[in-house]
């Protein structure tokens, strides 16, 4: 332990919490049981959701050792990349009963030393800490981190008053992008409500039977190198598999930039839909999900093979807003399934996304759904630039507030 300026102190973390490593079962034992937290919770959040979304089956005993409580902290301690080793997310809440995943590491605060947990669960996520993990973890086939090089890694803690103002100061930004988050989750909710009640539970007999490829064209992307990949904001965007969520929606962090060759069939302009066309398995959680190209990565990009560009053809009256709708509906979701083959991976060939049916609404009634869905869009849009300069800001306070470099509190 170290002290700096302003009753500021450094610990290495082996003097504040106490390590514990996670469970690890087998596939069998999820989706009943009890609050399982994953990788991915603690991969993707600050902060644990208040409710964890995976079920697991454990005993009384396992729930006595690997207990979720207020203030645990949990980071990644294994994984196949350095980018996602040691992300962090604190609990906020005791978690009756929960349990969680073994390729994370629980930290519980011992007590002798006021560590307020909002404030940790921003200083773990530190560009300062971050580095520091990523540069001291072990690489062979999987990153990894264990329990001397935690002990290693140090945490700087000011006195309590300016932990909590810190936290304040961060969370009120936080809190901000939350509410956009939740009126764009609305905005869609809507959307959807509105497609499945005029489309689906009043589509008329009378609608004539159509198939996709009457309507869209689909294009296969860019298959390419490594070497041509660079780093952010150098080269051209590159949409890829990971630009595309499990159930539909653009994933912004699976952006790529490419600096090689490419022709032009390989582009893709914002507004347009994107289809994963590969997925890991036979879960269908990805594979056929569509996207939307957003447009704060300029008119165009690239995509690449692993998804698939699908435009209209002129002689339809569809719309983007109709067909991106029309696609994640169970009906033609079945249909686009049913045509994906593979064994260790599942690919959807072009003729997957040409074949499904469904009834052709009258062109005035799409017409009508896409006008509205537009105003919704817009909106969205705009509620997602504020989002994105919310966390431009709380990204530059972060290091600046966690170093002592700008002070909340006299």
């Amino acid at each position: 332990m170290s002290e700096g300026l302003r009753g500021w102190r450094e610990y290495h973390l082996n003097e504040i919490y106490t390590f514990a490593s996670g469970l690890s079962k087998s596939r069998d034992q999820f989706g009943f049981g009890f609050p399982f937290l994953s990788f991915k919770d603690v991969f993707n959040n600050f902060f644990l959701p208040k409710k964890l979304g995976n079920l697991a089956n454990t005993s009384i005993k396992e729930r006595l050792q690997c207990s979720i409580k207020k203030g645990d902290v949990f980071l990644t301690r294994t994984s196949e990349t350095q980018e996602e080793l040691g992300m962090s997310s604190v609990a906020l809440i005791d978690y009756p009963e929960a349990t969680f995943n073994g390729f994370t590491k629980r930290l519980r605060p011992i007590g002798h030393i006021d560590v307020w947990p909002e404030y940790t669960g921003y200083y773990f996520r530190s560009p300062y800490f971050r580095a520091t993990v990523t540069s001291m973890s072990s690489m062979t086939t999987r990153a990894s981190l264990n329990n001397d090089m935690m002990s290693a890694l140090k945490i700087m803690v000011p006195p309590l008053p300016e932990q909590k103002a810190i936290a304040n100061v961060l969370s009120s930004l936080d809190n901000k992008i939350d509410l956009l988050h939740r009126q764009n989750k609305t905005l869609e909710s809507m959307a959807e409500t509105l497609f499945r009640h005029w489309f689906i539970e009043e589509a008329h007999e009378g609608w004539i039977d159509t198939t996709l490829d009457c309507h869209s064209e689909v294009m296969r992307g860019l298959s390419y190198k490594g070497s041509g990949l660079s780093d952010s904001g150098f080269g051209i965007p590159m949409h890829n598999l990971n630009s595309v969520y499990e159930g539909g929606g653009y994933k912004e962090v699976g952006i790529k930039y490419y600096r090689d060759k490419f022709k032009e069939r390989h582009l893709v302009r914002n507004g347009e839909i994107i289809v994963a066309n590969t997925e890991q398995g036979h879960e269908f959680k990805l594979i056929g999900c569509p996207a939307i190209v957003p447009s704060f990565y300029g008119e165009k990009g690239l995509f690449s093979q692993h998804i698939y560009r699908v435009i209209l053809k002129e002689k339809s009256y569809l719309t983007t807003e109709y067909l991106y709708y029309l696609l994640l509906t169970p009906s033609v979701r079945e249909q686009i399934i049913s045509a994906t083959n593979g064994s260790t991976v599942n690919m959807l060939a072009i003729d997957g996304l040409q074949r499904p049916k469904f009834k052709l609404p009258p062109k005035e009634k799409v017409v009508e759904f896409s006008e509205l869905v537009k105003s919704w869009w817009k909106k969205k849009d705009v509620n997602h630039l504020q989002i994105r300069t919310l966390e431009k800001l709380r990204d530059t306070l972060l290091p600046k507030l966690m170093s002592g470099e700008v002070t909340v509190i006299n």
